[in-house]
């Protein structure tokens, strides 16, 4: 009986420690102040597998136009009236088709006059000839006819000239960009009519960064994101400028589409990779 009495009463000093000490601690929590980060203590360490914000590397990703190999705009020769129109905008041609034809009655009229004086101008160069076998006409006169019929010769050539600009004709083949005239309009001379563009790859034109002159040479190979298509194209390099742009730091380059695309038409952008030059 007394050993249990010793035994119950150590236990109940024990727990009354351990009471004490929980209330202690809860106490101290209690009254102690608040800690805001980055205000006092020290910042909590980066975790070892989030990596640190790397800065990002510049690219040699430039802009690029679409230009067409070959485009003109074909003028009147002469003073006429249209009297057809073969064209519209965006119609494809061949080389030589017939694009414009004018109103030549005129001219052709005077290329029949002008036929008409040549024959008699050689009949009477042959009679002269003829006379002077027969000891009847001087050589003076022989040599008058010779001339008159050279005259009228050169009087057909210059209405076949006249006639051959009533049509206007494709100096290759390509598309319509552009009609400034209609049927049955009368133009002058020098007067724009139609503006062509040659048809086949298109040239690229890019400035791309100085410190790339060492890079890029003809004949390099890169390529080309077209913006409008969204699709990527190979271009070669043609020609670099022998000149650096010294307010931009930048050197012109023309380059061509290594392939022909019918989706491509001039006045299309997009972005070279420069950086994949090969």
């Amino acid at each position: 009986m007394h050993i249990a009495h010793r035994v119950s009463s150590t236990l109940q000093h024990v727990v009354a420690g351990l009471i004490c000490l929980s209330t202690a601690n809860a106490m101290a929590q209690i009254s102690a102040p608040a800690r805001s980060p980055g205000v006092s203590g020290s910042p909590s360490p980066r975790p070892a597998d989030v990596p640190a914000p790397s800065t990002p590397s510049p690219t040699d990703a430039v802009r690029v136009l679409l230009v067409a190999d070959r485009e003109t705009t074909l003028s009147s020769p002469v003073t006429a009236k249209i009297k057809m129109l073969y064209v519209s905008i965006g119609v494809q041609f061949g080389e030589g088709q017939t694009l414009v034809r004018f109103d030549c009655e005129e001219p052709v009229a005077k290329l029949g006059m002008a036929n008409a004086e040549l024959a008699g101008a050689v009949e009477a160069h042959e009679a002269k000839i003829r006379m002077q076998g027969l000891e009847q006409a001087s050589d003076v006169e022989v040599a008058l006819a010779a001339s008159a019929a050279a005259k009228a010769r050169s009087q057909v050539e210059l209405q076949q000239a006249q006639v051959a600009q009533c049509t206007i004709k494709a100096p290759w083949a390509g598309r319509v960009a552009k009609v400034h005239v209609r049927t049955h309009m009368s133009v002058t001379p020098g007067q724009p009519m139609v503006d062509l563009v040659k048809s086949g790859p298109l040239r690229l034109k890019l400035n791309a960064p100085s410190r790339m002159v060492g890079k890029v040479k003809p004949g390099s190979l890169f390529d080309v994101t077209i913006d409008e298509t969204g699709k990527t194209y190979q271009a070669r390099v043609l020609a670099v400028n022998s000149r650096v742009d010294p307010v931009s730091q930048t050197v012109e380059i023309e380059a061509s589409i290594v392939r022909n695309f019918t989706e491509l038409l001039p006045g299309m952008s997009g972005v070279a990779s420069l950086n994949l030059l090969r």
